[in-house]
């Protein structure tokens, strides 16, 4: 069985990871959305609170899954077998960034390989940033976040935002 990592903050996630997922999930025979933390970035969402979004999107996809790590991906990689990693990319800042954590990844599991999927045209300008964004100034999100984890978001803003 072949499997692919998808791994990201996902602080939410957004219907440009959704695509990414939908076409990792057409390439390999099992897809584990990795749920991480980004010690860069200041998460709007707990881990818990990511993880539900992620699953409630992939509902639609049943050869993928969403998982939680705190730890290197590398080692997430390795422990469930996975033969590669997919990442998006939106432009070139993306892909020379993501060709330096390829080149990590690779260095700590020599088994393993980025496949970098670019982004749609209809997503190039979505991120999660920019959805969080949206919801400091209470905006509709239906075109930005996958359905399922629309439904999930609205639960958690309730009287919060």
């Amino acid at each position: 069985m072949r499997t692919a990592v998808l791994p990201g903050s996902f602080d939410p996630i957004t219907v440009g990871h959704l695509d990414l997922a939908a076409r990792a999930a057409a390439l390999f025979d099992r897809v584990i959305l990795c749920v991480m933390i980004n010690g860069e970035k200041r998460s709007l969402f707990t881990m818990e609170q990511r993880l539900e979004m992620a699953r409630a999107a992939l509902a639609g996809i049943p050869n993928a899954r969403a998982e939680a790590w705190d730890g290197l991906l590398a080692d997430f990689a390795r422990e469930r077998g996975a033969a590669a990693l997919v990442k998006g990319a939106r432009g070139e800042a993306d892909f020379g960034w993501e060709l330096q954590l390829a080149q990590i990844n690779r260095d700590l599991n020599p088994d393993l390989d980025t496949i970098l999927l670019p982004a749609r045209p209809e997503h190039l300008h979505i991120s999660s940033t920019m959805v969080r964004e949206m919801i400091r100034c209470h905006q509709k999100l239906d075109a930005y976040v996958p359905a399922g984890a629309a439904e999930v978001l609205r639960g958690f803003l309730k009287g919060k935002v």
